[in-house]
């Protein structure tokens, strides 16, 4: 199945040289937490996730043309 998968901010170098469309592969049943460790994000590099637009969980089950998309901790001052 097709996810299209943005990552922001600090988590963008993780998907350079792996996908450079968005898009990406993967088989039926796959969750947010297997992309993750796919891309070898560490889990406290990923602080909030939104599949199609509503937030979710790692444990969140895809499904195809899904689009995902993973924000790392906000900082500030």
């Amino acid at each position: 199945m097709k996810i299209e998968v943005k990552l922001f901010a600090t988590l963008r170098p993780y998907i350079k040289g792996i996908c450079d469309t968005g898009t990406m592969e993967f088989p039926f049943g796959t969750t947010v937490q297997d992309i993750v460790t796919t891309l070898k994000i560490p889990d406290e590099e990923v602080r909030l996730i939104f599949v199609n637009g509503k937030h979710e969980t790692p444990g969140y089950v895809l499904s195809d043309g899904d689009r995902l998309g993973l924000f790392p901790p906000v900082g500030g001052g």
